[in-house]
């Protein structure tokens, strides 16, 4: 029996009832964090751009999008938008273990497959629409766990198709051979590479986004009868021998007791989680010392070699946001001016202020011996004073880690600003009550009106 088989009987053996009390609390939470994070990425750099071009590729009346009371797509077209959207600010959230971001793909597929088959009349129950969340965060994390070498591909992206067929099947109900076919088709359409983050560029999000138009594209055709590979994950030519230099596939057939959605990690800031440790152990120091830009002579942050390698970068003259938000110098140097990083800190004049670029230029991340390629923690800031003076803050866990979770207070906050920053900030409290009941939603699209998705 080859993995995809496996995989998909599993998925279509997934009951609510059959999900702990842990992963259903996650489940709603992390649904939550994305429609937020999505409505406010339709402010996010570029996503005007997006949407222009997805229109060009054919009308479609099924699906709306986040943030955009007017528009409305194809299915395929507007799981890429939304998907883009969700990615976009480096705001959503993360399996840190895996190095996947599982909710930008599988969140908007999953949303796009409940607002379609509502404008059919055949709605998604909000039961089910979380069973297919847990389902597909299931996949694509345990993709990502089983590489035992660092990132070679972009793994949201190539990992997250995986996890969208999964949902997907979970969903329609897939027959097993057709699931076995869309997984088929899942690895004729992956791709992803490492490319557009070395150059900041915002192909990563596109890359998440095509991942998820991908998955509908190969559900659509399994179902319509075209036969594809079967060992699609364990083959010669499979993901796991294409897209890792080395792996186990343990977590894939043999998987721990709970669900890989109770495992996920919020972002509490708009960036590269890899910078959130350096953020949070900045903010510590100055806090508890009283610390300021005055008294800055450099700020070291020894971590492990993934910290270095994602945020590591230098900033410049000339950043454009994606470079800076995975760019630890500039954050710090963010947070040194005025004590956080949010969404509104990446705009042109601050990226091109003299006085944070001077900052930034004090700050640097160093690599430590960790030899774990998916280690964020333990990492050390050290804040060297104009004085002579040193200060440390180690960090252990990140803030928002299943370690370190954020407070329900902290979680709407954050919700509450994404809604406020996409203009939806009247409807966080009835968004907020209608997550605490989804899963007796009779149509689980429904939630779409308060994003401003739904007419």
């Amino acid at each position: 029996m080859t993995l995809s088989r496996t995989l998909g009987e599993r998925v279509l053996a997934l009951t609510w009832a059959d999900i702990d009390a842990a992963a259903r609390a996650a489940a709603k939470t992390f649904l939550h964090d994305t429609l937020c994070v999505g409505a406010a990425g339709a402010r996010a750099p570029l996503a005007e751009n997006v949407l222009a071009a997805a229109r060009r590729w054919g009308e479609g009346s099924a699906c709306g999008v986040l943030g955009r009371p007017d528009v409305r797509l194809s299915q395929p077209s507007a799981a890429f938008v939304n998907a883009f959207q969700i990615h976009a600010q480096e705001f959503d959230c993360v399996h840190e273990p895996a190095v996947v971001h599982p909710m930008a793909t599988v969140g908007a597929v999953i949303l796009s497959e409940a607002d379609r088959a509502a404008s059919e009349g055949k709605p998604v129950t909000g039961e089910g629409l979380l069973t297919a969340l847990v389902a597909g965060v299931e996949v694509a994390a345990s993709l990502g766990l089983a590489a035992s070498t660092p990132l070679k591909f972009f793994r949201p992206a190539t990992a997250g198709v995986f996890g969208c067929i999964a949902a997907l099947i979970s969903l329609r109900r897939l027959p097993v051979n057709q699931g076995v076919s869309a997984f088929g088709y899942a690895l004729a359409f992956a791709s992803g590479t490492m490319q557009a983050h070395a150059e900041g560029k915002p192909a990563l999000p596109i890359q998440i986004a095509n991942a998820a138009r991908a998955a509908v594209m190969a559900v659509d055709l399994a179902e319509a009868g075209l036969p594809g590979p079967e060992a699609s994950l364990e083959g010669p030519f499979g993901y796991l021998a294409l897209f890792e230099t080395a792996h186990d596939a343990a977590p894939l057939t043999h998987p721990a007791p709970g669900f890989r959605i109770a495992e996920v990690s919020w972002k509490p800031f708009p960036t590269g989680r890899a910078a959130h440790g350096g953020i949070v152990a900045l903010q510590t120091l100055m806090a508890d010392h009283g610390l300021t830009s005055r008294d800055l002579a450099e700020i070291v942050y020894r971590a492990p070699p993934l910290i270095h390698r994602l945020v590591g970068r230098r900033p410049g003259t000339g950043m454009v946001p994606a470079w800076a938000r995975l760019c630890l110098p500039w954050l710090g140097a963010i947070v040194l001016a005025r004590g956080t990083v949010g969404l509104a800190d990446f705009t042109p004049e601050r990226l091109s202020d003299p006085a944070l670029l001077r900052l930034a230029d004090r700050i640097r991340v160093e690599v430590d011996d960790n030899p774990d390629p998916a280690a964020f923690t333990p990492a050390t800031l050290t804040f060297s004073t104009t004085d002579g003076r040193l200060f440390r803050h180690t960090i252990t866990a990140q803030l928002g880690s299943p370690e370190q979770p954020l407070t329900r207070e902290q979680h709407l906050a954050k919700q509450a600003t994404c809604l406020d920053f996409g203009g939806l900030g009247a409807n966080a409290a009835a968004l907020a009550d209608a997550i605490d009941r989804f899963e007796t939603l009779p149509d689980a699209a429904a939630i779409l009106s308060l994003l401003g998705a739904r007419r």
